[in-house]
């Protein structure tokens, strides 16, 4: 057994349980804490390093104590990449030292010895800066308070900060980070089929009112050729009309795999035209990466060995009972050979190097968790080693410490369970778990209010007042949020009583949206937008306060920045179709607020300006004028 030094230094964070690297942004706040535990009086020192995985030099920022053996400290790393953190602890003998005599001056003991003790702390530093200090301690002339009130001094502090003796120090071992740029972590996502908007052409004049609604990504179902063998029709049948474009999941054809374009949405130079034109509007195109092949892929016959056999010795297809995929084949991660296993993950990682060198460096990953945790943990270290840059979101509707591991192994991003909670009690959980849990270190929850499979909730035969009340909630309770195209219509009719998905999905055929029909909610969602960007603490993942309220109908949380400059109450109503009232419950010292002297909240969304007193305001919410208030909270005159 390996003996414990005098100093533990435990639980170090940001952190995952596996020792993969956690998560931060470049040039934003990161919040580093550990505890630091020791025996008897002593007092401790800290101070974390960290630096870029390529630098000689280590940065330092001085931990504080924040209680309980708890110490912090906040950095801003400059860069992308991988980074590497550790914790320095000490005796701090000369905080000891200040603490221990002025106990004793206070108590009126005689303190010549421990004068002198100090004055030998002092010479050790070998400090000419001190030399005015020793000679004070060491002034007989002054009173014994006096003399320790001429080096109770933070000029003198200063000088004295670091361990005093090598053997007082104690290092961690290095910490893995990785630093992302802020659209891994901070972003509005907006997903639309190109097909159904005329091709590439067609999708390029859509960007400008997907950035017309405040969006920063753009993300499309897969692009690739579509195969014929076993085609789905309207409604997931098994028999295609030769008119039928089939499901863009079903990849590959004789015009080739993953690397082509489907021939119907245009060329490469349209989606050239089409990545230049979404740069020049601010967005970002996102392309879904799904590692699998319809049955005319390529692959299939040129690597059979990539494919799942069965007994009979026909390839099985996709299925998760009672979904039947017969248009897909899933693909054997685990070949038998070592050879064929290299050569396959070789060309999955050559899929995304093809994108990237076209400019797309978003990608939504298909179903992760039905792939190899060692294929991912690989493939995306070896891309983001030459593309830092590259930001990756999981789709991983998943046991919960699957979709865990999977952002453990470098996932940027990961869908969550938003969409099925739909109750204040469960939303308040949700919310806490995933903002301040253990796996805020690394992982980054996007909210999604719909996708092409899930139409779940109150959204489902629901009116227009549901659909604005779920992008409020995905939009305000985390920094990343996306829409499915269709939702600013309310589309809402689903496939059946107990499947989630949409009747006439656009999964297997085209769908045509009047765009500027006045009943979209596109204003909506642009102003939600707006807001996000104009309020730093809904960009910022920790921070989170659940409120309670008298009204179980009625849902509240605050969000705040660092500083507690920027403090944000939002209260909604989980009832689209009624109004609710109540009061509600909030912690005004953890706001930042008078406890007993008025304050005002400025609705973003309306501009009404109300001032309350006390923690118990009472709100009324009617959902035909609006899902609920975006509250600007402050000290009046702030």
């Amino acid at each position: 057994m390996i003996p414990f030094g005098r100093i533990a230094i435990d639980d170090v964070r940001p952190s995952t349980p596996s020792g993969e690297p956690a998560k931060a942004v470049v040039d934003e706040e990161l919040e580093v804490s550990c505890d630091l535990v020791t025996d008897g009086h002593d007092l401790l020192g800290g101070r974390l390093r960290w630096r870029h995985a390529d630098e000689d030099e280590w940065s330092q920022s001085p931990l504080a104590p924040i209680g309980n053996d708890r110490w912090e400290t906040v950095i801003r790393p400059a860069r992308m990449g991988p980074h590497q953190l550790a914790v320095e602890a000490w005796t701090d003998r000369w905080a000891t030292w200040l603490h221990g005599i002025e106990k004793k001056l206070d108590a009126g003991q005689d303190v010549a010895i421990e004068l002198e003790d100090g004055a030998l702390l002092l010479e050790e530093r070998d400090d000419p800066e001190l030399a005015q200090a020793v000679e004070a301690l060491r002034d007989r002339v002054l009173a014994q308070r006096e003399r320790f009130e001429r080096v109770e001094h933070p000029a003198v502090a200063a000088r004295m900060v670091g361990p005093q003796r090598s053997s007082d120090l104690v290092t961690s071992r290095a910490y893995p980070l990785w630093v992302d740029r802020e659209r891994a972590a901070v972003g509005a996502w907006y997903e639309f089929f190109p097909r159904s908007e005329g091709g590439l052409v067609g999708s390029t004049k859509r960007l400008h009112d997907v950035a017309a609604m405040g969006f920063d990504v753009v993300y499309f179902p897969p692009v690739h050729p579509i195969g014929r063998s076993h085609r789905k029709g309207p409604g997931n049948t098994l028999v295609a009309g030769p008119d039928d474009p089939g499901s863009p999941w079903a990849i590959g054809s004789e015009e080739g795999g993953h690397t082509e374009l489907h021939a119907e949405l245009g060329t490469l130079k349209d989606f050239a035209n089409l990545v230049e034109e979404a740069q020049s509007l601010g967005l970002e195109l996102a392309l879904d990466y799904a590692l699998q092949c319809s049955p005319d892929h390529p692959w299939v016959a040129a690597h059979p060995e990539w494919f799942h056999r069965r007994s009979d010795g026909s390839i099985a297809y996709a299925e998760n009972p009672p979904k039947k995929y017969q248009d897909i084949y899933p693909i054997n991660f685990w070949p038998e050979h070592e050879e064929d296993r290299l050569a396959l993950w070789t060309a999955c990682r050559d899929i995304l190097e093809t994108w990237i060198g076209r400019g797309v460096t978003m990608f939504r990953v298909d179903n992760p968790h039905t792939k190899p945790l060692a294929f991912w943990q690989w493939v995306l270290a070896d891309v983001r080693s030459r593309h830092p840059e590259t930001v990756f979101l999981a789709e991983a509707f998943t046991r919960p410490k699957v979709m865990a591991r999977l952002a453990e192994v470098g996932f940027s991003q990961s869908y969550t369970y938003f969409t099925w909670r739909t109750e204040a009690w469960e939303l308040g959980e949700y919310l806490e778990e995933v903002s301040e849990g253990r796996t805020a270190d690394y992982m980054r929850p996007a909210f999604w209010t719909n996708t092409p499979d899930i139409l779940s909730g109150p959204l489902r035969d629901g009116p227009p007042a549901a659909f604005r009340m779920r992008a409020m909630l995905a939009a305000t309770m985390v920094p990343t949020w996306g829409v499915y195209s269709g939702f600013e219509f309310c589309e809402n009719v689903p496939a059946s009583p107990d499947n989630e998905e949409y009747f006439a999905s656009e999964k297997f055929e085209l769908k045509r949206r009047e765009w500027g029909s006045p009943a979209s909610l596109a204003p909506f969602l642009g102003t939600l937008n707006a807001v996000r960007r104009r309020h730093p603490a809904l960009r910022r993942l920790r921070g989170a306060r659940v409120h309670t309220a008298d009204n179980p109908r009625l849902f509240a949380f605050s969000r705040m920045n660092r500083s507690k400059d920027d403090v944000v109450l939002v209260v909604v109503n989980l009832d689209p179709w009624n109004v609710h009232s109540g009061f509600l419950q909030l912690d005004l010292a953890e706001l930042g607020l008078p406890l007993d002297g008025p304050y005002v909240a400025i609705d973003a969304l309306s501009g009404e300006s109300y001032e309350w007193a006390g923690p118990n305001p009472w709100v009324r919410l009617d959902p035909a004028v609006g899902p609920g208030h975006i509250l600007s909270l402050r000290r009046i005159g702030a």
